[in-house]
């Protein structure tokens, strides 16, 4: 890394740190939905489906109009999400792991945002999913790759599941009181004695974890599943929208996959809410970055109608789209007193976080790295960087 380069780093840590109460470092909690289009939310005005927490971070924060994946779909997405380099350079390029499980994990030499912060004296934690290293002793495990704590899915075909009879934390495997019908490998299938959510666990850790690490910087990446479909019971029963309950929408009258599609939005608007109550309740909400955003466009799958829902807002095509569809997720950023309310046109990606918390942290970023700087946009203060797309 240049000399300039550093000084760049320290000037935009120190632009940050005069913001911030005492000039702590801030702590940052990325929020990742999975298969969430970018006309899913209120905010971006989706009309059928209620999202009311998100669209008050959307109205006392910044909400952004461009704002892209890293892919199509859901690994190399993560990759770029985790890495910071394009799917030119990250690690991950596509969902191979069934076939190929060396080229969907990630290796000693890659660098993730959670290292980068590590580096800066962060506690790091991973509750969700993960799908960058399936093995228990692989390098792509999370706890190798710079997470101080995991619990979640290894694999992105075992999280299809939403009721699975396990999940991982860290390196032992936890039992849980679904059942398990086997379809595949990793524990994919579905469950017949549906009794724990494997979202409502993960929120449960995010909130029990910021409640114990309300005295340090920390790095919190809750990675949901929903609203992703669960593809094994959509091959085996014909519907693959798993939720504990329809709530508000069991009362319309549209197809049930429908129904439960939006109640998983919902469902998933619901976390957001607990995740910033907590930090409330524990007078973090000015020093915590909270940044919400999804891997990629909607899904259609399991019986879900993304077009009923416009889930893609105005732009052509959906998951696995190279197109606008595809890819332009919904993007929003709060942190009152630091982060700039309003709608930006500002043209970011995935491989823009790492680079974003390394200067958030004042940690040096990689050598390698193919994204830009987001501080500016964020705090109002300074010019930022642009894509040459």
């Amino acid at each position: 890394m240049g000399a300039m380069s550093v000084i760049r780093v320290f000037v935009l840590f120190l632009g940050l740190s005069a913001c911030c109460p005492a000039a702590e470092k801030p702590n940052i909690v990325l929020i990742l939905a999975d298969d969430l289009g970018w006309g899913d939310l209120g905010c971006y005005g989706q009309e059928k489906i209620r999202t009311p927490h998100l669209d008050r971070m959307a109205a006392e924060g910044m909400r952004f109009t461009k704002f892209y994946a890293g892919s199509t779909v859901c690994a190399p997405s993560r990759s770029v999400l985790m890495t910071g380099l394009h799917t030119g350079h990250t690690r991950v390029r596509g969902n191979a792991a069934a076939k190929k499980p060396g080229a969907q994990t990630l290796r000693p030499e890659d660098v993730t945002m959670a290292e980068v912060l590590k580096t800066a004296g962060y506690a790091t934690a991973l509750f969700g999913k993960w799908g960058l290293g399936d093995a228990m002793d692989g390098t792509g495990h999370p706890r190798r790759q710079g997470f101080d704590r995991f619990f979640g899915y290894l694999s992105q075909v075992h999280a299809h599941n939403h009721y699975p009879d396990h999940l991982i934390e860290d390196f032992a495997t936890v039992p849980l009181k679904n059942d398990l019908v086997p379809m595949g490998r990793a524990g994919a299938g579905y469950s017949t004695n549906r009794v724990e959510f494997a979202d409502d666990l993960f929120a449960d850790r995010a909130v029990s974890f910021i409640a114990e690490k309300k005295d340090a910087p920390f790095f919190l990446f809750v990675s949901l599943v929903v609203p992703h479909a669960n593809n094994e019971r959509t091959r085996a029963l014909g519907d693959g929208m798993e939720v504990p309950d329809l709530g508000e929408y069991a009362k319309h009258e549209w197809p049930e996959p429908d129904k439960a599609q939006a109640a998983s939005v919902t469902r998933m608007d619901s976390y957001v809410g607990r995740i910033r109550a907590e930090l409330e309740k524990q007078g973090m909400t000015r020093r915590t970055l909270v940044l919400f955003t999804s891997d990629n466009g909607p899904h259609a799958e399991g019986g879900n109608r993304p077009e009923f829902f416009k889930a893609s807002g105005p732009w052509n095509g959906r998951k696995r789209s190279l197109t606008d569809g595809g890819v332009r997720v919904p993007f929003l950023a709060c942190m009152p007193g630091t982060v700039k309310t309003g709608v930006s046109g500002h043209v970011g990606y995935f491989g823009d976080l790492l680079t974003t918390f390394a200067a958030l942290a004042g940690a040096v970023p990689p050598a390698a790295q193919d994204g830009l700087d987001l501080t500016p946009v964020l705090t109002g203060k300074g010019k930022a960087a642009e894509h040459p797309w």
